[in-house]
């Protein structure tokens, strides 16, 4: 079976981990997918991830979920640019989640990064999802 959206995958295995009160969840490991993680990790939406070796000797990422007082630290997770429907921005464009309070991912020519440094750098891009 073939998986049209690697990305929306890995996103709804976390937000149904977090509803479960898991510590840690796996997915197929991608190079989209660590770049997300890098940046959740970076932000400190999660505890980490690493790459291990999964069933059938495929690579998986292991992700350390993270709780502040038994609560989910990521309130929100939400998947924006589909593969049947891409969403850009410019750098003036790209949208301010909660207020400033949430991040927005953003694929750009100089990488995947949170809208915050998009705007540091001057850049814009394809909005991968929403982060509250």
């Amino acid at each position: 079976m073939s998986m049209n959206d690697p990305l929306g995958d890995m996103l709804t295995r976390i937000r149904n981990a977090q509803m479960r009160g898991k510590s840690t969840v796996r997915s197929p490991a991608s190079k989209i997918r660590g770049w997300v993680l890098e940046v959740l990790e970076k932000e400190g939406y999660i505890r980490g991830f690493e790459k291990v070796e999964g069933a059938r000797g495929l690579p998986e990422l292991e992700i350390s979920l993270k709780y502040y007082d038994g609560i989910p630290v990521i309130r929100e997770l939400k998947r924006v640019s589909t593969p049947g429907r891409r969403v850009y921005s410019g750098v003036k464009d790209i949208p301010s989640v909660r207020q400033g309070l949430g991040i927005a991912i953003v694929s750009t020519p100089k990488g995947v990064m949170s809208d915050a440094q998009a705007r540091t750098e001057n850049v814009g891009g394809e909005i991968l999802c929403r982060v509250f």
